[in-house]
C-alpha cells in the first residue's frame, strides 16, 4: 500500500470516528431520538463497511 493511500485510509478512519461519536452525543441528548449505543453501532457498521471498501480498492 502506498503511503497516500494509507493516509486516506487514516483520514477516513478519523473521521468515521468523529461521526459515531458526533451521533452517539445526539442520541445522548435527545434520548426520544433512540439509544445511544443502538444509534453508534449502527453508523459504525455502516461506516466501517466503507472504510473497508476503500481500503480494499486502494491495495489494488
Amino acid at each position: 500500500m502506498s503511503l497516500l493511500a494509507l493516509l486516506v485510509v487514516l483520514l477516513l478512519f478519523l473521521v468515521v470516528l468523529l461521526v459515531v461519536s458526533a451521533l452517539g452525543y445526539a442520541a445522548y441528548r435527545h434520548p426520544v431520538l433512540t439509544q445511544p449505543l443502538t444509534v453508534s453501532l449502527a453508523a459504525a457498521t455502516t461506516l466501517g463497511s466503507v472504510v473497508a471498501t476503500v481500503a480494499t480498492i486502494a491495495v489494488r
